[in-house]
């Protein structure tokens, strides 16, 4: 029997993991631009920057779940065409450049947490997210970002295999093409996770702060 939404985002002990909201993957820089172009045509971008700062105000914990390499590219590989693809835009995602910063809308704040990832698809392998989400006392995650070609899954599912439950807002979640995020949407990730609306989200917050008490 489906848990109540309620139940699942108690903000004291939800995180909203933020994958790969950056210049250099969604934004200004990025070199792939039919992803890009989505994000900002959907409206994803304004839809998470609402979310997180709901998830501030409720006392969620709000986790950056940020891509990069070094100048010199030790400890990362492009092992997948996608990496490949990415590995041969030059000086794109390297640490401490503008590609790395989040979109200016959703810019981390002094209270939020951010997990650097330099390989891989998942914010999970090989990084300390998974210790810093348990010392933190997180149980839920709700998956934001891109991709639901590739990374918005591997976060999911990894998440599911760590013992976290998963929550997906559809409106904070973007893929190429959109109709096939829209697919992944309705016949992959209800598998796996609780897919719905960051206003359902916010409106559980809201009905816990009045006084609904999750289980």
């Amino acid at each position: 029997m489906p848990v109540a939404l309620e139940n699942l985002v108690d903000p004291a002990s939800t995180a909203v993991l933020c994958m790969e909201a950056q210049r250099g993957v969604v934004g200004d820089l990025s070199p792939i631009a039919e992803l890009a172009d989505v994000v900002q045509s959907s409206g994803m971008a304004s839809s998470l920057a609402a979310l997180l700062q709901a998830a501030r105000s409720a006392g969620a914990q709000v986790v950056y779940c940020n891509a990069m390499h070094r100048r010199d590219r030790k400890g990362s590989v492009a092992n997948a065409p996608i990496l490949a693809r990415l590995a041969k835009s030059g000086d794109n995602m390297i640490e401490g450049t503008a590609a790395t910063e989040n979109l200016p809308e959703v810019a981390p704040r002094p209270e939020d947490f951010v997990s650097a990832r330099y390989h891989g698809m998942s914010p999970f392998t090989g990084t300390s997210l998974d210790a810093a989400l348990r010392n933190m006392g997180i149980r839920t995650v709700i998956a934001t970002g891109v991709s639901l070609n590739v990374g918005i899954i591997a976060l999911c599912a990894e998440a599911v295999g760590l013992g976290y439950r998963v929550v997906v807002p559809r409106d904070c979640v973007a893929g190429t093409p959109i109709e096939y995020g829209e697919s992944v949407l309705r016949f992959t990730l209800p598998a796996i996770a609780a897919v719905t609306s960051s206003k359902d989200i916010k409106a559980a917050w809201q009905a816990i702060e009045a006084g609904a008490k999750p289980e």
